[in-house]
């Protein structure tokens, strides 16, 4: 995985808009939001709020969304996932 990636979990939505801000700061031109399943709405909180409250200078360059078929305990079972790439302009 790329540093320049966030993965997104259950932690608070502040936690995953900072580490998008942070990455910003260091330098990189790129910052790639992942979520899977109820993570999803998470990761399209965290790239609004650091595009509009913290980034100004930022845009969303591509959005991406996939199913992924998972084994479970009862079977085979879809779960989405979404990839949403930052851009600094």
């Amino acid at each position: 995985m790329d540093d320049n990636t966030v993965l997104i979990g259950t932690k608070p939505l502040m936690n995953y808009v900072l580490a998008v801000v942070t990455q910003f700061n260091t330098g990189v031109p790129e910052v790639v939001i992942k979520a899977r399943g109820k993570a999803i709405v998470r990761a399209v909180d965290t790239a609004e709020v650091a595009t509009r409250q913290f980034l100004p200078g930022v845009t969303k360059k591509s959005i991406s969304t996939s199913t992924d078929a998972i084994e479970t305990d009862d079977g085979l079972s879809n779960i989405s996932s979404i990839e949403i790439v930052l851009q600094k302009l």
